[in-house]
C-alpha cells in the first residue's frame, strides 16, 4: 500500500525534473519526505512512462500473460500428478521381467507404447539386446544357486517338453516347486538324461514315466552311484499316467459299445419299419439281434474293464478303501484280482505298468520313513489313522443337522493316541510330513510343462538364455495362493538368500558382468599400451 498518494509522487518527479534550484528541498517539506525520497519517485515516474510509451506489451497485456502462464502451469502440475515415473532403468526392469513372466517381445513392445507412447518407446534392437544380457545374467546366477541347492533336492519329478521337435528336459523339485532342471537339448536318450542328472547327487527319489530315454537316464545314474559306493536312487513309476492311459483305455471300449448300441438301435428301426409295412422282417430281425448281441457284449466286457480297473486304481492309492494304509501284500491281492479282467490287448500297456516294479516304489518309500519317523508299530498305526480320520471328516454341515460319527471320530482317535503317548505331537507331525509329501505322480512337472506350454505359445524360439530367464524368475516368484501362499519356491526349499527378488539377483549380476568387462577392457588397453 502506498503510503503517499500518486499525485504526490507526480509532483515530486516534477519538481526534480522540471523544478528550479531549492523546489526539491520546498516539495521533500510540503509532502513530509525526505530529498532522497522524492528522487526516488522521479526516477520510478520517468522509468513508467517511458515503458508505457517504448511499443512493449501494455501492463494489462502483462497481466493476462500471466494469468494464462499461471493455468497452464496448475494444468501440467495435474498431468504430473497423475502420470507414472518411467525412466530407462524402469524400462529396462519392466521389459525383462515381463518376458520372464511369459510375454512374448511384440507384447513388451504394444505395452511400452501404450505407456511411453509410440515414439518415445524403446526399439526392439534395444529390447533384444536387454533380454539378452538378461538371458546370460540368469545363467550365471542359476548357475551359483543350482550349486546351493544340490544338496537340498532330494526327490524330483521328471520328464520332457518338444519345441520345435527339440527337447528341454524338466526336473522339479514337488514339495516346494522348485524348478532345478530346464535344460535345451539335442535328443532325449538315455546318455543325455544321465548326464542332466548326475550334477544333483543329493537326489534320492526320482518318478517318470515310462518314456525310453528317461528310464535308461536313471538306470544308468543308478549304475554309477552303485559303482562309486554313493547312496542309491531310487525309481518310481509315475501314477499319474498309469491312470491316464487307463482312462484313454476305458473311453476307447465305451466308444466302441456307444457305436455298437447306435448301430443295434438302427437295426431295430428297420425291423419295426418292415413290419408297419407288411414286408418279410425276418431277415432284418435276425440282423438286429446280431447287433444286439455285439452291443451287450461290448458293454459287458466295458463294466468288466471298469471294475477291473477300480480295482487296480484303489491298489495305486496310499490308502486302501477301508481307511487302512496300503501296503505291497494288499496292492499285490489287488492287483491279481484285477488283471484278469482287463485282458484285452488294449490294455496291455496298463497291464505292463501295474505289475512293473517301479510302480510300488512310491509304498517301500512310505513304509520306510514312517518307520523312521516313529519306531514303535502299534503308536506309528494310530498316528497314520488319526492323519487318515482328520481328512475324511465332512468339513460343514448345515445348521441344526445333528453331526454324526465321522464328526468326532478324529477327536477320539486323538485321546486314544495321547493315552498310549503324552509327548506324541512330535511323533505326529513326523508322520503328518511323511504322509504329506508322499510322491506318487509327477503331476509337479506336468505343472510346469503347461507354464512352459504358455510361454511357447507366445515365443517363435526359445532359446536357453531365455529357458534360465523364465526358470529363475519361476524360483523366485511369491506363490498367490494355496499351501505355499506367501514364500516362493526357493524358500520353500530352504535356501536361504540375502534377497528373493527376481530383479534384484539379476541386476547385481548384470552389474557385477559389466564391471568384470570394463576391467578386462582396461587391461587390454594398458597392455596395448605398454
Amino acid at each position: 500500500m502506498l503510503k503517499l498518494s500518486i499525485p504526490t509522487w507526480i509532483a515530486n518527479a516534477a519538481a526534480c525534473l522540471t523544478g528550479m534550484y531549492g523546489d526539491v528541498t520546498h516539495q521533500a517539506e510540503a509532502a513530509d519526505c525526505s530529498r532522497q525520497t522524492v528522487y526516488d519517485h522521479a526516477q520510478k515516474v520517468q522509468a513508467a512512462v517511458e515503458a508505457e510509451h517504448s511499443g512493449g506489451p501494455t501492463r494489462a497485456e502483462l497481466i493476462q500473460e500471466t494469468q494464462d502462464l499461471r493455468q497452464e502451469n496448475a494444468r501440467l502440475w495435474d498431468w504430473l500428478a497423475q502420470t507414472i515415473e518411467f525412466p530407462p532403468a524402469k524400462q529396462h526392469e519392466f521389459t525383462v521381467t515381463a518376458t520372464a513372466m511369459g510375454l512374448s517381445l511384440n507384447q513388451v513392445l504394444v505395452l511400452l507404447a501404450l505407456i511411453l507412447g509410440a515414439q518415445a518407446r524403446p526399439g526392439r534392437s534395444t529390447i533384444q539386446r536387454w533380454i539378452k544380457a538378461a538371458g546370460q545374467a540368469a545363467e550365471r546366477v542359476l548357475k551359483h544357486l543350482d550349486g546351493r541347492c544340490k544338496a537340498l533336492v532330494l526327490v524330483g519329478c521328471l520328464d520332457e517338453i518338444f519345441f520345435h521337435r527339440r527337447p528341454v528336459l524338466v526336473g522339479v523339485e514337488p514339495a516346494s516347486m522348485v524348478w532345478f532342471l530346464g535344460q535345451k537339448a539335442d535328443d532325449r536318450t538315455g546318455a543325455t538324461w544321465s548326464k542332466a542328472l548326475q550334477n544333483w547327487t543329493a537326489l534320492e527319489y526320482v518318478v517318470a514315466d515310462a518314456g525310453t530315454g528317461l528310464q535308461a537316464g536313471i538306470a544308468a545314474v543308478q549304475q554309477q552311484r552303485q559303482k562309486e559306493g554313493q547312496p542309491a536312487l531310487e525309481n518310481g513309476l509315475d501314477v499319474f499316467h498309469t491312470t491316464q492311459e487307463a482312462q484313454r483305455v476305458l473311453r476307447l471300449i465305451w466308444n466302441r459299445v456307444d457305436r455298437l448300441w447306435e448301430q443295434a438301435e438302427v437295426a431295430s428301426r428297420r425291423v419295426a419299419q418292415a413290419q408297419q409295412q407288411g414286408q418279410d422282417a425276418r431277415g432284418v430281425a435276425v440282423a438286429a439281434r446280431s447287433a444286439w448281441t455285439k452291443a451287450e457284449a461290448a458293454f459287458q466286457q466295458y463294466e468288466q474293464s471298469e471294475a477291473g480297473w477300480k480295482i487296480a486304481h484303489a491298489a495305486l492309492q496310499v490308502f486302501r478303501p477301508d481307511g487302512q494304509l496300503n501296503d505291497r501284500s494288499w496292492a499285490g491281492e489287488q492287483i491279481a484280482l484285477a488283471l484278469p479282467q482287463l485282458s484285452e490287448r488294449e490294455w496291455s500297456k496298463v497291464r505292463g505298468f501295474l505289475q512293473t516294479e517301479a510302480t510300488w516304489t512310491f509304498l517301500d518309500r512310505l513304509h520306510r520313513q514312517l518307520q523312521e519317523a516313529e519306531p514303535e508299530d502299534e503308536l506309528r498305526g494310530a498316528l497314520v489313522r488319526l492323519w487318515w480320520l482328520r481328512r475324511q471328516r465332512p468339513r460343514a454341515t448345515t445348521v441344526g443337522a445333528i453331526a454324526g460319527a465321522s464328526h468326532v471320530a478324529h477327536l477320539v482317535h486323538q485321546v486314544v493316541c495321547h493315552q498310549r503317548d503324552a509327548h506324541g505331537h512330535a511323533s505326529y507331525r513326523q508322520v503328518a510330513r511323511v504322509l504329506g509329501q508322499t510322491v506318487r505322480a509327477s503331476s509337479a512337472v506336468e505343472c510346469m510343462n503347461s507354464v512352459i506350454r504358455m510361454h511357447q505359445a507366445r515365443h517363435r524360439t526359445l532359446t536357453q538364455g531365455l529357458l534360465d530367464l523364465k526358470r529363475l524368475y519361476w524360483n523366485c516368484r511369491e506363490f498367490r495362493g494355496g499351501k505355499r501362499k506367501g514364500r516362493c519356491p526357493y524358500e520353500h526349499l530352504g535356501l536361504k538368500l540375502s534377497s528373493s527378488n527376481f530383479w534384484s539377483l539379476l541386476q547385481e549380476e548384470m552389474i557385477t558382468a559389466l564391471d568384470e568387462a570394463k576391467a578386462k577392457a582396461k587391461g587390454k588397453g594398458k597392455a596395448i599400451a605398454a
